[in-house]
């Protein structure tokens, strides 16, 4: 699933491709994939220009001329732009024609991305219940402290916890709570002060560095936009066996229902 730093990538790519195109017309081939009335969503989609480029955690946010177009790309969704001559496949679920001559297509073989016109004034600061972002002030090692109070949370759960912080998924919760020498069943209870701030940092540190890298190509999901990530070669626990500080094997663990990796020797 991309998280924070893929769906950035995503974002950075398409806002230096298309920004300023106009959407002549628009495709749908899934129509469960919209969270609007489908024809109205067509209707309202054309003629509008791609003109902001947004994100709210895993949220793409297209400012159009007099709406926001949401789009959310779940576990597999991502874009293509190519040109109309260029086949199609059954996965290709909505095509954007645009006034350049390409095509803006988005590709989802899993069929789990969603679409959603909304008003341009449209208040993001707690949409769908989502935390801060972390690289916001708001997000800090109080917020952690109040937040977890009362919870006997295992980290891990925590991290992936939307309302808590958004944006974090399983290959980064698995690299903070190593760089943090936490393992990531342990319950948030029982962290010290500079635990939380810990948090923070590797947090802002690991999401920065990841971005800077393009995001990680792992598994299913790889940029489709002329964009490799490279993070994870910089991954130290994440699908890994052998950690590089002690040598020791990499342990896997199930928590949530989430494959969760970690040292056991490094991690307490």
């Amino acid at each position: 699933m991309p998280e924070l730093p893929e769906v950035e990538t995503v974002l950075r790519t398409l806002e230096h491709q298309i920004q300023g195109r106009r959407i002549l017309d628009v495709d749908v081939r899934y129509p469960k994939m919209i969270e609007n009335d489908v024809e109205q969503f067509k209707a309202k989609l054309k003629n509008q220009t791609f003109n902001t480029f947004m994100r709210r955690g895993k949220y793409l946010l297209f400012g159009l001329d007099d709406c926001i177009l949401m789009s959310h790309l779940r576990m597999e969704g991502r874009y293509y732009i190519q040109d109309p001559t260029e086949p199609t496949n059954r996965h290709m679920h909505v095509i954007f024609r645009l006034d350049n001559g390409k095509e803006l297509r988005y590709m989802d073989t899993r069929k789990f991305g969603r679409m959603e016109i909304l008003p341009l004034d449209t208040d993001f600061s707690h949409y769908h219940g989502l935390g801060p972002e972390p690289f916001d002030e708001a997000f800090n090692a109080s917020y952690i402290h109040a937040y977890r109070k009362g919870k006997r949370t295992p980290l891990k759960s925590l991290l992936l916890d939307q309302s808590f912080v958004a944006g974090v998924g399983n290959i980064y919760a698995d690299e903070i709570l190593a760089a943090c020498n936490l393992r990531p069943g342990r319950s948030c209870a029982r962290i010290t002060r500079k635990d939380e701030e810990n948090l923070v940092m590797h947090t802002r540190r690991i999401l920065k560095a990841a971005i800077a890298a393009g995001g990680t190509t792992i598994r299913t999901y790889t940029s489709s936009l002329g964009v490799t990530g490279r993070f994870q070669t910089e991954c130290t626990v994440h699908m890994q066996k052998i950690c590089p500080r002690c040598k020791g094997q990499i342990h896997v663990k199930y928590i949530g229902g989430r494959s969760s990796y970690y040292c056991p020797h490094c991690q307490k």
